[in-house]
C-alpha cells in the first residue's frame, strides 16, 4: 500500500478541477501534477521511473536490479525488458441516470468521466493498452483496449460525447465484457453501484475466474452519504422520474442504515473475493483514486 508523508489537501480539490475547462485539460492537469508529486517520492514503494521498472520478484536475475533506484526507494526494482507485455486495462463507466446527481461542483457522472480520462492518461503513460466501456442498462459505447498512437484521443473524444441514460444494470455489461476478453488484464469499474449487489459481485467475480485483476471505484455524492437535508423535500428518482415527498428527520436513520449497509456489503463481499474496492465521494481529490489504481496495478505485474 502507499503511504504519504503529506496530507491529501495538497491534491486538487474537485471544485478546482471542475473549472479547468476541457476533459483533456482536466485529465492532463491531474495526472501530470500527480506524477510530479510521485517523482518527488512522498509515496513509498514506487520509483521515479515507475513506468519503466517493475518490482523485483524472487527468481529474477540479480544483475537486472537497478541499485540507484534501490538507494532512493529502499526497494528492489528491475528494468523492464522490451519483450515484457504491459497490461490490457478495461475501464467500465456507469452512465445511468442516477450518475447525474450532484450537490457540489461536479455530478457523479462528471467526476467519474474525469476519473476515467485521468486513468486513461495515466495508463497510456505507463504504456498499457486501455479500453473503455460506457453503460447504463446496456452498453452505449465501446472502445477495445489499445496502446496505439492516437487511442487516448479517441477515448477522450468518446468520454466528451457521452450522455446519461436511464436505468442501471451493471451485471449485463460485466457479462458482455467478460465474454469478449481474450487475455488476462485489469478491469476498472466506476459506478455508484445503485443496483442489485448480488448480481454486481457475481459479475465481477467472473473476471477473476479469467485471471483478471479487478478494481472498483464506488462513486457517491457526499449528500448521499450524509443525508444533510433538514426540511420537507421532494426527491426524484433520476432513472424512473418517480417523485416522493419526505420529511428528512423521519427517514434519515432508515436511509443512512440502508446506504451504509450497501457500502458495507460491497466492501465485505468484494474484499472476500480479492477484489479491490474503494469508496470515492465526489468531494475527494481524484489523485487518491490514482493511488488506488497504482496499488492494484503493482500487484498485477
Amino acid at each position: 500500500m502507499f503511504q504519504t508523508d503529506r496530507p491529501p489537501r495538497r491534491f486538487l480539490d474537485p471544485a478546482v478541477v471542475a473549472r479547468l475547462g476541457t476533459l483533456e485539460l482536466k485529465a492532463r492537469t491531474i495526472v501530470e501534477g500527480f506524477l510530479s508529486g510521485l517523482h518527488r517520492s512522498p509515496f513509498k514503494g514506487f520509483s521515479v521511473e515507475f513506468a519503466e521498472y517493475r518490482q523485483y520478484i524472487p527468481g529474477d536475475d540479480l544483475a537486472t536490479i537497478d541499485w540507484k533506484v534501490y538507494a532512493r526507494s529502499d526497494r528492489y526494482y528491475v528494468k523492464k525488458f522490451e519483450e515484457e507485455t504491459n497490461l490490457d486495462c478495461h475501464v467500465m463507466l456507469d452512465v445511468s441516470g442516477s450518475m447525474g446527481y450532484g450537490s457540489g461542483a461536479m455530478t457523479k457522472f462528471e467526476y467519474a468521466a474525469c476519473l476515467a480520462a485521468s486513468l486513461g492518461y495515466l495508463m497510456t503513460r505507463q504504456r498499457d493498452a486501455v479500453g473503455l466501456m460506457a453503460f447504463s442498462d446496456r452498453v452505449v459505447s465501446l472502445l477495445p483496449a489499445s496502446g496505439r498512437p492516437g487511442h487516448l484521443r479517441s477515448m477522450l473524444v468518446t468520454l466528451d460525447r457521452l450522455t446519461l441514460g436511464k436505468q442501471t444494470d451493471v451485471s449485463k455489461p460485466l457479462n458482455q465484457l467478460c465474454d469478449a476478453l481474450t487475455k488476462r488484464g485489469m478491469v476498472v469499474l466506476i459506478s455508484d453501484l445503485l443496483d442489485d449487489p448480488e448480481a454486481v459481485v457475481r459479475g465481477l467475480k467472473q473476471f477473476q475466474f479469467r485471471g483478471c485483476d479487478v478494481l472498483v471505484f464506488h462513486v457517491l455524492d457526499p449528500y448521499e452519504l450524509e443525508f444533510p437535508f433538514d426540511r420537507a423535500t421532494r426527491f426524484e428518482d433520476l432513472e424512473t422520474d418517480e417523485e416522493v415527498m419526505a420529511v428528512p428527520d423521519v427517514v434519515r436513520s432508515h436511509y443512512l442504515r440502508e446506504i451504509r449497509g450497501l457500502i458495507d456489503r460491497y466492501k465485505r463481499e468484494l474484499g472476500a473475493a480479492g477484489i479491490d474496492y474503494t469508496l470515492l465521494p465526489t468531494s475527494q481529490p481524484l489523485e487518491l483514486a490514482l493511488l488506488s489504481y497504482l496499488s492494484t496495478r503493482s500487484k498485477a505485474l
